[in-house]
């Protein structure tokens, strides 16, 4: 039976503490503390959906799940707000390496579970929540999906009760101009270069780099491509399609590479005189 394919449980052993549980004689139901003063009831359903009771109140709710293609959903409690009280989470896998990911977080105001959605002003990758992995110590989301032969990351955080893309992707595709304008030295743990950014609940970009697309960037600031200036002279201006500039970088010069748009390239020069320097080149020139 379908039902006897969905895992309820608790993820990581260190999360059962704070809750009270308590499964049937079939192992399949699960009874938590969703809030204060609130218990629930869980029972998987045929379909891969999940039926909760509430107590005291004795409300009920169905939750769709993240159903695969055979209809089965691997139930989960995680603590994805890090509120201190689970959410029921629906994990299945889509297609060949894709995990599908529903996360239900209990609503006091309306005594229900309702389905947790991100806000990513369309600068997500992933589309939903996929093969979603939660991190307590940096309160962040990640988010992984594969398309074609790339793997991509979304990052969310929670701005009070509102999930936000806070970090995302894009792949970098300039092809050999990029190439004939600047080196570095890419090792063979590397994946393609990705312009990463990172936003504010609003979606405004607070900081952008170039780096590995393969790579989660680590906790901190973003830190971009290390390169070298490959033609004699290269004319920096302030910002894409800008057609005059007095400035300019020389062959060797080292930059970091920090943001693309539209083949114009921004960049980093810290002059020993003048100190940091930030300019755009044109890499399809």
């Amino acid at each position: 039976m379908k039902h006897r394919e969905c895992v309820l449980g608790v993820v990581l052993a260190g999360l059962l503490a704070p809750w009270t549980q308590a499964r049937g004689d079939d192992g399949e139901t699960l009874r938590f503390q969703v809030a204060a003063h609130v218990q629930a009831q869980a029972d998987p359903q045929q379909d891969g959906s999940i039926a909760v009771r509430f107590s005291p109140s004795g409300k009920r709710q169905s939750l769709a799940g993240a159903a695969d293609a055979d209809g089965n959903s691997r139930w989960s409690l995680e603590d994805v707000d890090f509120d201190g009280y689970p959410e029921l989470v629906a994990r299945a896998s889509v297609g060949m390496v894709n995990e599908a990911v529903a996360v239900y977080r209990f609503d006091p105001g309306s005594a229900s579970y309702h389905a947790l959605q991100a806000e990513t002003h369309g600068n997500d990758s992933c589309g939903d929540l996929m093969g979603l992995s939660v991190d307590a110590k940096t309160r962040t989301l990640t988010s992984s999906c594969r398309s074609g032969p790339m793997w991509y990351t979304d990052q969310y955080r929670f701005a009070g009760a509102k999930l936000y893309l806070y970090r995302g992707e894009r792949l970098l595709m300039l092809g050999g101009t990029l190439n004939a304008a600047l080196h570095w030295v890419q090792t063979d743990d590397q994946g393609p270069l990705a312009v990463w950014r990172t936003y504010d609940p609003a979606g405004r970009v607070l900081e952008s780099a170039i780096a590995d697309g393969l790579g989660v960037p680590p906790e901190g600031p973003l830190r971009g491509q290390q390169a070298s200036v490959l033609a004699a002279r290269v004319f920096l201006f302030d910002r894409p399609g800008a057609s005059s500039t007095k400035r300019y970088l020389v062959q060797g010069d080292r930059v970091e590479m920090l943001d693309e748009q539209d083949g114009w390239m921004k960049l980093r020069y810290r002059n020993p005189k003048q100190g940091v320097v930030e300019g755009w080149i044109n890499v399809n020139d």
